[in-house]
């Protein structure tokens, strides 16, 4: 296999740098099978202070032998080394640039939009599959789901469903996004999921397993490894509801994630600092709580709530 311009020999195991304009360089880990197959393209680290992914993605880059492999793995456990090693929610500190919301990226663009421009210069044209692997940020609460494309053509979308359903994760998601690593490689072509495991800042050995796991999956799926795998029991989400705040405040939630929810229930309050009630959020349907904010204090626009229905 050839990567940003170095030769991977069948066998081997290669660190490579992913070039970035006018900025240092993204490590991948490169792996090319004994045998030729599909390449698999698993990212970890788009935001800074969602950890799951970034330690499996360390680990398997040790752990997975490409002696064993038809076909070939690349691995990104960094795509935003800046966030990550200063601890900043959801954004590039550079730039405040939200890298999964930058793509198509520029390359002349500020620092978000050039590592956007690079990670879809390298990735998409290497890959048969994409996965990117997310958390809960640092004041998110999450029960693991796996978002899947709606918004690509029709076989692109079937590949990715597909796929999907061999993860270890209990709810799988309709998604109809179109800017993010993940569903701008649909856009491009690229069949491609975003899994979501872990939040709140911290990361744990038992979800750092399941998403090793997710991994091995994925790639027993696509022949890389022997033995595809097995279809999961999953729920369809087929609606989903995504709240943001309405104004700076605080935010109290009345709901835990997983929780199955009623129509008209009342799922948390936003309040200024003097006690005014600024905004109360009411499902819009019966459903289960898939996600929502622990902080305290939040920003208008900020993601308070995601909801859905199968």
């Amino acid at each position: 296999m050839i990567f940003c311009g170095e030769t991977i020999l069948p066998g081997q195991r290669n660190w490579v740098q992913l070039p970035v304009p006018d900025a240092k360089p993204l490590e991948c880990v490169c792996l090319c099978g004994k045998n030729p197959g599909r390449t698999l393209v698993v990212t970890a680290g788009v935001h800074g202070c969602e950890y799951v992914g970034v330690q499996a993605l360390r680990i398997l880059a040790r752990k997975l032998d490409p002696d064993a492999m038809t076909g070939n793995v690349i691995l990104l456990p960094l795509a935003n080394p800046y966030g990550f090693y200063a601890g900043a929610k959801r954004v590039i500190p550079e730039d405040g640039v939200n890298l999964n919301g930058a793509f198509p990226g520029d390359r002349n663009g500020s620092l978000g939009r050039r590592l956007a421009f690079a990670l879809e210069d390298a990735l998409y044209f290497s890959a048969d599959f994409l996965a990117d692997l997310h958390s809960g940020d640092c004041n998110e609460s999450l029960h693991p789901l796996v978002f899947f494309p709606t918004a690509g053509e029709k076989d692109v979308n079937a590949a990715a469903l597909e796929a999907a359903k061999v993860l270890s994760v209990d709810y799988r998601v309709r998604s109809t996004a179109r800017n993010g690593l993940y569903s701008w490689a649909v856009q491009r072509g690229v069949p491609a999921l975003l899994i979501e495991r872990g939040g709140q800042g911290r990361w744990s050995q038992p979800e750092v397993d399941a998403c090793k796991a997710d991994v091995y999956a994925l790639m027993g799926h696509l022949g890389i490894l022997p033995g595809g795998g097995e279809n999961r029991v999953q729920q369809e989400i087929v609606e989903a509801d995504y709240v943001e705040s309405d104004a700076d405040g605080f935010w109290y939630p009345l709901v835990a994630k997983n929780q199955d929810i009623c129509m008209g229930e009342v799922l948390g309050r936003l309040e200024s600092l003097t006690g005014e009630l600024l905004q109360e959020v009411r499902a819009k349907f019966d459903g289960v709580v898939l996600y929502h904010t622990v902080a305290l204090g939040v920003h208008m626009g900020e993601a308070l709530i995601a909801y859905g229905h199968t």
